[in-house]
């Protein structure tokens, strides 16, 4: 690990300005992705700001009926809160398949949605990684792309987006709040918060330069039955090779994301007005622009197999 200095900042515009001041600096909260990375040298900050005396470690309810998250609510906090668990299972199912119950404690709303890929080339520095290096190469195109994506992936990089909170997230149509380095605010919905790789695929969302995260916000609950499926290699700690979010109403209809196939949480509006015609026809139209590989093709029957399980158990 590199040698870097650390400041603690009092307020989120503080710690906007202190990172977009000091190139090379980074935000850290609970640092379970960061602290990893920088071990690997694939993040090498030369500054780190420790934003954990925010304050930003409650979840309120909003006007509209909806609730208000903390950027620094931990998983653990989150999945367990009582409006969470009634209102918004999806969001509850979605954290508690992730990592591990330590992780989880230390781990926080705001860092989740900023989780990097786990793309093994992405890891490996002997490697050519547009992500970690632009211009360099993407090895993982050409070599073993069994946990890669299906859809939404470009030329320049096939690294899927790892989490599981942020699919909830996407189907659950959250807003991301945030605090720019001028002491600006503002919402970015969950559906353009995450970008497709194109050209970039070292810019992963849309946040700007020094721009916090200081809350991720739902709407008012939106009934219906809620699931989390995730297909994985192994039974716990482990990213998923396909994973979906669905919301079912009594009527059939609902929304659904999958996670695991694209570089952010996948969903199509499309794709959920085709949900009372089954998973096929969802699946049909969700991946329709898919460019799978011969190693991880499975993915998208897998996908459907999932959804149509979900769909099963909500029928009863």
């Amino acid at each position: 690990m590199r040698s870097f200095t650390y400041e603690r900042a009092a307020s989120a515009a503080d710690a906007a300005q202190a990172v977009a001041a000091t190139k090379g600096a980074k935000f850290i909260a609970g640092g379970t992705n960061l602290l990893d990375l920088m071990k690997l040298e694939i993040e090498r900050p030369t500054h780190l700001v420790d934003v954990q005396d925010l304050g930003l470690d409650e979840v309120e309810e909003t006007e509209e009926g909806g609730l208000r998250i903390g950027t620094l609510v931990s998983n653990t906090a989150l999945s367990a809160h009582p409006k969470i668990r009634s209102d918004y299972a999806v969001l509850t199912r979605a954290i508690q398949a992730g990592a591990s119950g330590q992780l989880r404690n230390k781990a926080t709303t705001g860092g989740n949605m900023l989780q990097r890929t786990r793309c093994s080339y992405f890891y490996d520095t002997n490697m050519p990684c547009n992500k970690r290096k632009p211009g360099d190469g993407c090895a993982a195109i050409r070599g073993f792309s069994r946990q890669l994506g299906v859809i939404g992936i470009s030329d320049s990089c096939i690294a899927t987006y790892p989490g599981d909170m942020a699919v909830a997230m996407r189907v659950l149509d959250a807003v991301v709040e945030t605090v720019k380095p001028d002491g600006t605010q503002r919402a970015i919905p969950a559906a353009d918060f995450h970008l497709l790789w194109g050209d970039t695929p070292h810019i992963e969302t849309a946040l700007e330069p020094g721009e916090i995260i200081t809350h991720v916000r739902l709407p008012a609950p939106l009934g219906g039955q809620h699931f989390y499926s995730k297909v994985r290699d192994r039974r716990s700690y482990a990213f998923a090779l396909v994973s979906v979010a669905a919301i079912i109403q009594d009527d059939g209809t609902g929304q659904v994301a999958f996670g695991g196939v694209a570089p952010r949480p996948w969903r199509l509006p499309e794709a959920d007005a085709q949900l009372r015609n089954g998973a096929a026809a969802v699946v049909r139209v969700a991946f329709a622009d898919a460019r799978p590989t011969e190693d991880n093709k499975f993915k998208i029957p897998l996908a459907e197999r999932t959804l149509a399980g979900i769909l099963a158990e909500a029928r009863g």
